[in-house]
Formats: structure tokens, C-alpha cells, sequence
């Protein structure tokens, strides 16, 4: 440590961010990340105000032998973004959005949120495809995929992506865009962290509100079944327009539901007759389905996700939803141990679906379900309750599922050839290659990690 610390003084003069070393005042507060149940004590944070400091970084983490975990916005599920006795390379202060009306794109830092993406380009009715949660992070959800709720009419985040700014394993800065270094644009778009350190992104902006439709409406848990059965049938027809979700959870009064909640990014007039259905459907104990900004939407479930919560994921693909799996699903949650666990069905359709496997990394291209049993508690003695009921649920719908997974929703606990299979499909062997012409020590390997082959 004392040769860290000597290099961490020598450094710092130079260094545009903070380098916080576990005596520091902030160390406890930075190395901490989104779900409580992470609890990593990296031999250094360093904090980077831009891409020049990323490179000083990634150099003093391979000069002193560090692991080197990178955090966006903190939100992975499974703790990668920190690292015991390593490096964490800590993007938060890199947050800016610069927009170009007239191309209609955005430059955004790699440690923005969407709550920043939405927050800069709504102020010109522009937007493109981000997460559903506004204190995501930009770097990870896109790199890994990018559901949100315009990706039916313009695909996932990683579709509208024209160019990253990577630091390499080798501490150098590539641009990976379609017309420098493709091999590695293909790779990132799907990819994950494998490759580097995701400085900036340009992402490709859409015409959209700043009102729309969207929201949801609740019903209780008892009329679940009818509930997904409905569900079922809307989503067989839509256009691409409207993104749509079911989910389980409870209610402020304890009482569990089933809510189906939708958006329409086209004119107001058009997303009230698609919306008009939803509201009609059933005997509703709430109607929040209606006029509402863009930006408003994708604050909309942030309530349900606070900082610090204890959470464990586990997810699949389902290719078609069944009576048989819907029954299965609503049995399991009937017996949640928690009330802020929450059971998502969220459906991919249109553009994001149109788009060969093998166009990108990403090669979850199916119509159907993503589902998603996101588990979470604030108890630190409720961990195996809560961890055994995931398992077990998710194990329960193992019969419904198919072939395919989506990377983001990946645990600690998610590793390994059949899991790189599921995520990758036939982009595996091709993945391997790139990683070894970037990465070919494997340098970036706190991720569902691609080996070098």
C-alpha cells in the first residue's frame, strides 16, 4: 500500500477528478453502489472528470497490478461496478450531454444517467431509446442492451448508437464507430465492459413529446390471470409506437397487484385510442394511464428502486407467454416474502426484433417477454429468505422459458460457458476474437466476461 500511496501523490497534481484512498474523506460514500447488498472495499477510487484522466487511470491500475472495475451509474445488479483490493475507475462526475439539434444527436459522458439524457435532449423534444428507471446509468444499460420505452419504434439504446470513446486495456483512446475500428463497434453494442473503459457515447436522437401516453393501471392480484391473458392478446397487435409491460408487486397498503403499464412516443391524440382499451379493461383499483412528458415516464418507477435496497435478480426470455406459465407466475408471487419485490414481463417488439443476431453483439432479437424477478429488501437478516424465494420462483418457470438471455438483468451468480451462450448466441466465437485483439490479457473482467480466444 505504501507504493500506492506514493503513486497516488505523484499522480494527483495532475489528476482533473479525485483520487480517494480508503483513509480519504468521501471513500466510504464512493465506493458505496446502488444495491445495499454489495459491500467491496477497492484500494482506490478514482473519480474522473474526463478521458484523460480515464487513461491515467487504467495506466496506474495495470503499473500497480489492480483489478479495475468501472462504475457508471452504479446500478449493475451483480456489483461490478466495484471491487475489493482493486481500482474502481468511477465515472460519476463525467455527466454531461451536449445535444446537435440539427443532426439530432447527443454526446454524452460515460457517467451520465438517463435522468441527464432526458433531461438535455427534452428540451427539444429529442429522445432516444433509455432505460424505464431515470437514475440508470447510460454506460452499462447501453453497452449490455438498452430496453427502454422507445425500443419498439427505434430499437434498443445500443441501436441508436453511432460512436463510443473507449479507453483500452493499453491505456490509448479508440473511437469504435462504423467507419473506425467496426470490429470493435460491433462488439460494444452487446458487449458489455469487456473491451474498455466507455468515456463518451453519440447516440442518434428521435422526435419525441415532450407529452405522450403512458403510466399504468392496477389491479388486484386476484384478477392477475385475466390481467396477463389480456396482456397477451394487446401485445400480439401492436405498433410500433407502444411499449408495453405487466407486472406483479404490492400496493402502499400492503395489498399485492398486477399492473400493465404502457407508453406511445407518436402524437397524443393516437396514444389515447391505444391506450383507450387498457383503461376499459376490467375493474381497475388504479388509473394513472394517460397525458404525461417523456421525461415524467421514465421517473416513473424510480420510487421502486432506491439506492441501498438489498437485490438479488434472476431473468429469462420467454418466447411465448402461456396459460401455464402465467398461472405458474402469479402461484409463485402469491408467496413473495417482500413487498418491494416486483415481477416484470416487459415485451420486445418491432424495430429492436427486426434486426439479424448477429448485426451486433446483442442477439436477443426475438419477439416476446423479457421476464424479470427483481427481489428486493432492506434487512440484511431477510438475505436467504429473499434469495431462496428468487431461486425458487425463477426455477418454477424454467419450463416456459427459451434459449435466450438478457445480459443487464445478470446476477453475481450468472457465469459461464452455457451463460455467455445465452446471451450471445452465434456472436460468441466472434466476441472471443475481438476481446482478444483489445483485451488480450483480460484486463476488463469484472463483467459477464468475454475470455479472450
Amino acid at each position: 500500500m505504501s507504493d500506492l500511496v506514493t503513486v497516488v501523490s505523484e499522480l494527483k497534481p495532475a489528476f482533473g477528478g479525485n483520487l480517494l484512498l480508503p483513509s480519504d474523506d468521501g471513500y466510504d460514500e464512493a465506493r458505496r453502489i446502488h444495491n445495499g447488498m454489495v459491500d467491496k472495499h477497492p484500494a482506490l477510487i478514482a473519480q474522473c472528470r474526463g478521458v484523460a484522466d480515464v487513461v491515467d487511470a487504467v495506466k496506474l491500475a495495470r503499473s500497480q497490478n489492480l483489478e479495475i472495475a468501472v462504475r457508471g451509474g452504479g446500478h449493475n445488479v451483480a456489483g461490478r461496478a466495484t471491487v475489493d483490493d482493486g481500482l474502481m475507475i468511477d465515472l460519476s462526475l463525467m455527466r454531461s450531454v451536449r445535444v446537435d439539434r440539427q443532426a439530432k444527436t447527443a454526446r454524452v459522458e460515460g457517467g451520465a444517467t438517463w435522468l441527464d439524457v432526458n433531461r438535455g435532449t427534452q428540451i427539444f423534444g429529442l429522445a432516444t431509446t433509455g432505460g424505464a428507471v431515470s437514475t440508470t446509468g447510460v454506460a452499462g444499460l447501453t453497452l449490455g442492451g438498452g430496453l427502454g420505452w422507445l425500443m419498439p419504434k427505434y430499437g434498443m439504446a445500443l441501436d441508436t448508437l453511432l460512436s463510443v470513446d473507449l479507453v483500452t486495456a493499453d491505456g490509448e483512446v479508440a473511437r469504435a464507430a462504423a467507419d473506425e475500428n467496426p470490429d470493435l463497434y460491433w462488439a460494444v453494442r452487446g458487449g458489455g465492459g469487456n473491451f474498455g473503459v466507455a468515456a463518451s457515447f453519440e447516440f442518434q436522437l428521435y422526435e419525441v413529446g415532450p407529452e405522450i401516453i403512458g403510466g399504468l393501471v392496477a389491479y388486484p392480484l386476484s384478477a392477475a390471470p385475466e390481467v396477463f391473458r389480456f396482456f397477451r392478446d394487446v401485445t400480439a397487435t401492436l405498433p410500433d409506437e407502444v411499449f408495453a409491460l405487466a407486472g406483479l408487486m404490492t400496493g402502499e397498503d400492503g395489498s399485492k397487484l398486477v399492473a400493465f403499464a404502457m407508453s406511445h412516443c407518436g402524437s397524443v391524440a393516437e396514444g389515447e385510442a391505444a391506450a383507450r382499451p387498457i383503461k376499459e379493461f376490467g375493474e381497475p383499483v388504479m388509473d394513472a394511464l394517460g397525458p404525461i412528458t417523456y421525461s415524467q415516464l421514465n421517473m416513473l418507477l424510480d420510487d421502486g428502486f432506491p439506492k441501498g435496497a438489498r437485490n438479488y435478480w434472476k431473468s429469462h426470455f420467454l418466447t411465448e407467454l402461456t396459460d401455464e406459465a402465467i398461472d405458474t407466475l402469479v402461484d409463485q408471487f402469491e408467496t413473495c416474502p417482500s413487498p418491494m419485490t416486483q415481477v416484470f414481463l416487459e415485451h420486445f417488439h418491432g424495430a429492436a426484433t427486426r434486426i439479424n443476431p448477429t448485426e451486433t453483439a446483442f442477439a436477443l432479437r426475438s419477439t416476446g417477454y423479457n421476464l424479470a424477478f427483481v427481489s428486493q429488501w432492506m434487512d440484511s437478516g431477510d438475505d436467504q429468505t429473499n434469495t431462496d424465494w428468487t431461486r425458487a420462483a425463477y426455477a418454477a418457470m424454467a419450463p416456459y422459458v427459451g434459449s435466450n438471455r438478457y445480459v443487464n438483468y445478470m446476477d453475481h451468480d450468472d457465469s459461464g460457458d452455457s451463460v455467455l451462450s445465452a446471451v450471445y448466441g452465434p456472436n460468441v466465437d466472434r466476441l472471443k476474437a475481438v476481446k482478444a485483439k483489445y483485451d488480450p490479457e483480460n484486463v476488463f473482467h469484472l463483467n459477464l466476461n468475454i475470455p479472450p480466444g
